[in-house]
C-alpha cells in the first residue's frame, strides 16, 4: 500500500494547534490548512492541479487528517483534482489499522450539485476498498439531486446534506454550515481548500470561527495569474483600509524545503 510515515519527533510542534478535547460548543474545532507559494498562490490557474508541498510537509498533512473527524473542500477542488481525501499514515484504518479509525469524513461543498462523480471517482473507490470514508456532499436546499447520484453515494456510505444557509454568490453561511457538521457528529473539521472556500472563511464576518491555521509555504513563485489566497480588506470606523487579519501565537517549523506556519487568528 502507498503508506506514509510521519515521525513522532515532529508531532509536538503541531499539538497546540490540534483538537484535543471534546468541545461543548455547538461548533466543531475548525482548522484551516493549505499549501501556498511565496506569492500566496494555491495553483497556477483555476482548475489546474499544482503540486506545492514536498514529501515531509505532505506527510504532515496526512497526519493532520488523522487528527480531525472531517476534511472539507469546495466542489472546484473536487472537480479539478479527483481527490481521495483520506489518510495514508501507517497504522490508520485501511493502512495497517483496523476499521476506519483515523480516517476523516470528506465534506464537499457543492451548492448546485455540479460535481459529476461516478463509481470510479477516487474517493468512492477508496471507500469501497475500506481505505477511506465516503463523502458528505452539502448542497443548497433548492437543488434537486438525481436519484442515481444519491443512491450511488449512499451505497458507499456517504450522503447528500441539504442546507438552507446561503451567504450569497453560491456560498454558505459558515456558522450554519459548521453547526450542521457538529450535529452530524463531527467534532473537528480540517478545511483544505480551494481558494474560494478559504477566502470566504477568512471574510471578517466568518474568520472568528477558525480555531487554528496551519499553512505550508513552498519555496517557489507561481507567478502572476495564479489562484491567490487573499481575504477581503477590513475598514475602520473612518473608512480607512486596515489589514484583513493577523495571526497570534505563531510558530514556524521547517519540513524539508518547505516551512510550516501555525497560528491562531487574532
Amino acid at each position: 500500500m502507498d503508506t506514509i510515515t510521519f515521525p513522532d519527533s515532529e508531532k509536538p510542534f503541531l499539538e497546540p494547534y490540534l483538537p484535543n478535547n471534546v468541545s461543548e460548543k455547538d461548533l466543531p474545532f475548525t482548522t484551516l490548512t493549505f499549501a501556498t507559494s511565496l506569492d500566496s498562490s494555491l495553483s497556477l490557474s483555476p482548475g489546474t492541479q499544482t503540486m506545492l508541498s514536498g514529501p515531509q510537509s505532505k506527510a504532515m498533512t496526512h497526519y493532520l487528517r488523522s487528527r480531525h473527524d472531517a476534511i472539507l473542500i469546495g466542489v472546484g477542488t473536487a472537480v479539478a483534482d479527483n481527490p481521495g481525501l483520506n489518510c495514508r499514515i501507517q497504522g490508520v484504518g485501511g493502512y495497517g489499522g483496523g476499521g476506519l479509525q483515523g480516517q476523516p469524513r470528506p465534506i464537499i461543498l457543492d451548492p448546485s450539485a455540479r460535481w459529476n462523480f461516478d463509481s470510479e471517482s477516487k474517493i468512492l473507490v477508496l471507500a469501497r476498498e475500506g481505505r477511506g470514508r465516503a463523502p458528505f456532499i452539502v448542497t443548497d436546499s433548492w437543488v434537486s439531486v438525481p436519484t442515481e447520484k444519491r443512491q450511488l453515494l449512499e451505497r458507499c456510505g456517504g450522503k447528500f446534506i441539504s442546507l438552507d444557509a446561503a451567504a450569497g454568490e453560491g456560498g454558505f453561511d459558515w456558522g450554519e454550515l459548521l453547526r450542521c457538521l457538529k450535529l452530524e457528529g463531527l467534532g473537528s473539521v480540517m478545511i483544505e481548500g480551494g481558494a474560494l472556500v478559504i477566502n470566504s472563511l477568512l471574510e471578517p464576518r466568518f474568520q472568528s470561527l477558525v480555531d487554528s491555521v496551519i499553512v505550508t509555504i513552498a519555496p517557489t513563485w507561481l507567478g502572476q495569474g495564479g489562484v491567490v489566497v487573499s481575504p477581503q480588506r477590513r475598514f475602520d470606523e473612518s473608512g480607512t483600509a486596515i489589514a484583513a487579519s493577523r495571526l497570534k501565537d505563531v510558530k514556524w517549523h521547517p519540513f524539508g524545503e518547505d516551512v510550516v506556519l501555525c497560528g491562531r487568528i487574532q
